[in-house]
């Protein structure tokens, strides 16, 4: 059964259908919200996108409404996440670009196993199945949620502590206070214990089918200091991806932790990501 958009969603699909430009839909990850793509909506749509931001099922809008309303983020995992982005992708007429971070970096991978993406972006992505086992320092992001299995269920806040480590742990202590108070929200738990589970789980959610020819283009995108997704699983999500017949490409990010997105040094990994877009929607019309 389809999802129920938001009235934001189902304005920025009409919008996208009416403009007749090529979509690009950005697809947030864990802690964060649609909004904290806004400056790269800016970036794209300067350069002829049309852009869309999907939420997380019933997400809410603005960074102090959740930290009230915990029990909205509760009971979603990565398989209700990836169907709500992919209804709102295919109310398109036209195939989008897709890109994503952290989660929304393995939920964008996953839409494009589908077949709906034409080119498609993951930066410092979640890992899926076949991935190897994570290594210490994603570990000891989750730890706070993943050590009591009772929060499967439940939506956690990070402590500014917990966020500088996972997030901001490669800029400076006053940027990192402002990205908390700007960005940060509670996350549901649900995805974390798939993720860590992923390759024990026979029915895990955090697939992705990296070998379909409908996948189309792919860029992996790694910041060299990330704490929750260290260049070992992107080098390793990489090794899979490179099997398909699509053109499929890395790129490290020196001195860039996982906050690549939303801090000071955005704009770089904006325009790398509309790069690739650029080149290979340019193959693929």
């Amino acid at each position: 059964m389809a999802s129920m958009l938001s009235q934001r969603e189902q304005g920025e699909v009409d919008w996208a259908n009416e403009t007749g430009r090529k979509p690009v839909v950005f697809v947030h990850g864990l802690w964060l919200l649609p909004a904290s793509w806004n400056r790269w909506r800016g970036i794209f749509e300067e350069n002829g996108y049309t852009t869309l931001a999907p939420d997380w099922p019933d997400n809410l809008d603005t960074v102090g409404e959740p930290h009230k309303h915990l029990e909205v983020f509760a009971h979603k995992g990565v398989q209700k996440i990836h169907d709500h982005c992919a209804d709102v992708i295919r109310l398109l007429k036209t195939a989008p670009s897709i890109i994503g971070h952290s989660f929304g970096g393995l939920i964008a991978q996953q839409l494009a196993g589908d077949g709906l993406a034409s080119v498609s972006v993951a930066i410092d992505a979640a890992p899926f199945r076949g991935v190897p086992p994570l290594p210490f320092s994603p570990l000891k992001t989750a730890f706070s949620v993943v050590e009591n299995p009772d929060n499967g269920q439940l939506s956690v806040g990070l402590s500014f502590e917990q966020f500088r480590f996972a997030f901001a742990n490669a800029v400076g202590e006053s940027e990192a206070e402002a990205l908390y108070q700007a960005f940060s929200v509670p996350g549901v738990c649900r995805p974390l214990f798939q993720a860590a589970t992923t390759n024990i789980d026979p029915w895990t959610e955090a697939r992705v089918d990296s070998m379909t020819p409908k996948r189309g283009p792919l860029l992996i995108i790694s910041g060299e200091r990330d704490n929750t997704v260290p260049s070992a699983i992107s080098n390793a999500a990489y090794k899979l991806q490179k099997r398909n017949v699509a053109i499929t490409e890395i790129r490290e990010i020196p001195n860039r932790g996982h906050s690549l997105t939303i801090d000071s040094g955005w704009r770089e990994v904006a325009e790398i990501a509309l790069a690739f877009v650029k080149r290979h929607d340019l193959a693929t019309m």
